[in-house]
């Protein structure tokens, strides 16, 4: 297969194919086509989907039929589809890694999702590239080098603040992308080896095991336990509602929702959310726009405390803070609903100002769940049959339920009634004109953005004998619109008089404009272009450890074309046979336990160590870069 060229316009090198400078993109999770197609429903400018291999959710995957299906729903609104490509490649998966580059692109995806150097090594596409935050985008001098071998997008790390985004903005010209919503990896992507060490099942390749989120003792290294059985790298989710505006003017134009596994759902409801907050600040800078066509109608009030969530944290936008993890449970616990103020046999009276209904899913911490097992489930739920306003009647109340005790909601039967049915519509607004032609007379409409479309019908023309009846009529029939996605902004009658026709001719001529329309939409969209690649670009490092997770022969070239000296294998070879680190964080428990040199004057800065079960890990600080390292030995070896 010829490799086609790429046309780069006369601007330099480094310059995007396209400005985007005033575009924000609302970028959504598709777990699959349908999600992804909901998710545009409800409001996404984009959204990312795994393909049948080599994603960053393993459990993810999609078949390229479905991507072309999800890809044709999308362009009617001229919203894009991502392909996650994200994970490392072996040097035998390579040619299957190239065959499916070619399949996705021609079944229409807008752009790669890449985390594997070796990828721009192969015989690929003419497509859009994106930086994976698995490549731990987080130095203004990386992200630059991204942008002049070929990048038009990068997705942050989300370990960075204000500042420094502020600062790689003002190292690139590519769209930056950055996490608003959802679960927070505890190690700055791409740099976490534990589940690989302990499961041999690797995070850069989509199968990590999530060891982060058990409970384990904090010791120091003479055995005094300062927390026992907490969910210690366990992190709250993000949610960056409160800084939206101020990503924006840091220069974020892509706001990612993090979930490809979470249910169908939250994904409506969180996709919805931030719509409505992205429309906010569009109305009031019209400087901006959406990225995509078309205005969301929603039948519900979105509220993200009513889906998946582990509390809410704003990470290190806006620096270090108290309040990025807890460490009770990794699960959804939800919003506080009340207080226990009387048990019976089988009812729960609630001390609450909220609403309950049948079906409702409740969950409380027992008296003393500090002290339970690490075996032990110290999160414990239950179901509510029927809700007689607070007096709720279950099967039977636990025993370790106590009165006082603070109850949580994780499941709003009522919410979900909502979202399991049509929740949202897309209208773009349109203008229509009547007009004559030499042989009857035509409908023209033409969309907000400028799209065109114009059919015409044969007519004996009769004026109509009453004039303004006929006018009223015409722009009745003309406006229904309902079951399409369009509205009428404005109906103009321009024939020479209001001429008789029958309903029924009308409404055919409306419903083959609206198809013509619908064509012209499609056929109006364009794909993004691919960027030009730098051969002579130099990468910022001489060295890469096996964190630069280099896995294939190809990724190899790639870096020493563009200067790397020494490169390590991947840790998921294998190779490494000591104590190394096997998650770089930001988060540190020294912080978190009152214990940093930083923030206590004269404190001991003692090493520390966490243990799983029988497994120990060393925790090594190193306060001049605020990060914590999770240092262990590979069990594969």
């Amino acid at each position: 297969m010829d490799k086609p060229e790429i046309f780069i316009p006369d601007s330099a090198a480094s310059a995007p194919v396209t400005t985007r400078s005033n575009r924000l993109e609302l970028l959504a999770p598709a777990k699959n086509a349908d999600y992804g197609i909901e998710a545009i429903k409800h409001g996404a400018d984009a959204v990312y989907i795994g393909g049948p291999a080599f994603g960053a959710r393993a459990t993810a995957g999609n078949s390229v039929e479905d991507i072309a299906r999800l890809c044709e729903f999308a362009h009617r609104y001229h919203a894009q589809v991502f392909v996650a490509i994200n994970t490392i490649l072996m040097d035998d998966e390579l040619d299957a890694a190239q065959k499916l580059i070619w399949q996705v692109y021609e079944a229409g995806a807008d752009a790669l999702i890449v985390q594997d150097m070796g990828v721009l090594q192969l015989d690929i596409p003419p497509i859009a590239l994106h930086a994976s935050t698995q490549m731990d985008n987080r130095n203004p001098e990386k992200v630059a080098f991204l942008e002049q071998v070929g990048f038009s997008q990068v997705v942050l790390a989300r370990e960075l603040g204000l500042s420094q985004i502020r600062d790689v903005a003002a190292k690139t010209n590519m769209q930056l992308e950055f996490f608003i919503h959802g679960a927070l990896c505890v190690a700055y992507s791409g740099l976490c080896n534990l589940s690989h060490a302990f499961s041999n099942r690797s995070a850069n390749r989509g199968e990590c095991s999530q060891m982060c989120r058990l409970p384990g003792d904090l010791k120091t290294r003479q055995g005094e336990v300062l927390a026992q059985n907490e969910h210690l790298l366990s992190l709250k989710d993000n949610n960056q509602t409160d800084n939206l505006e101020a990503l924006i003017d840091a220069g974020i134009r892509s706001f990612k929702i993090e979930g490809r596994l979470k249910d169908l759902s939250y994904v409506k409801n969180v996709t919805a959310h931030y719509r409505q907050e992205l429309d906010k600040i569009i109305a009031r800078r019209p400087e901006f726009v959406a990225s995509s066509h078309g205005r969301c109608e929603h039948s519900f009030t979105p509220n993200t405390e009513k889906t998946f969530n582990r509390g809410r944290t704003d990470y290190f936008v806006n620096e270090r803070s108290q309040g990025v993890s807890d460490f009770r449970s990794p699960k959804y616990i939800g919003e506080e609903v009340g207080k226990v103020a009387a048990l019976g046999k089988d009812f729960i009276q609630v001390e609450s100002s909220h609403s309950f209904n049948n079906g409702d899913g409740l969950c409380y911490f027992p008296p003393n769940y500090e002290k339970a097992k690490q075996s032990d489930d110290k999160l414990q739920g239950l179901r509510v049959n029927r809700a007689d306003g607070n007096k709720l009647y279950v099967i039977a109340v636990p025993g370790d339920l106590k009165v006082g005790a603070t109850l949580y909601r994780n499941h709003d039967q009522a919410f979900e009634t909502v979202l399991s049915k049509e929740s949202s519509k897309r209208i773009i607004k349109v203008d229509m004109t009547l007009s004559d032609t030499e042989k009857g007379i035509a409908l023209t409409m033409t969309d907000q953005y400028g799209l065109s479309a114009t059919r015409e019908l044969e007519l004996d023309r009769t004026p109509a004998t009453d004039t303004e009846k006929a006018l009223k009529n015409l722009r009745k029939q003309l406006g229904k619109l309902g079951s399409t996605d369009f509205e009428a902004r404005e109906i103009n009658i321009e024939t020479a008089s209001p001429w008789f026709m029958p309903a029924s001719l009308l409404n055919g001529l409306r419903r083959d404009t609206v198809a013509a329309l619908e064509l012209a939409r499609v056929e109006g969209y364009e794909r993004p272009q691919a960027w030009k690649y730098n051969q002579d670009a130099v990468y910022p490092f001489k060295h890469l450890s096996f964190m630069g997770n280099v896995a294939n022969e190809k990724a190899k070239d790639f870096y020493t074309r563009h200067g790397v000296i020494e490169i390590e294998d991947t840790y998921e070879k294998n190779g490494v046979t000591e104590d190394a680190p096997l998650m770089v964080t930001k988060h540190c428990l020294r912080f978190n336990f009152n214990l940093c040199p930083k923030e206590v004057p004269g404190i001991k800065a003692e090493p520390l160590q966490i243990e799983i079960g029988k497994d120990v890990l060393k925790l090594v600080f190193d306060c001049p870069k605020c990060e914590m390292m999770v240092v262990g030995a590979n069990r594969q070896v």
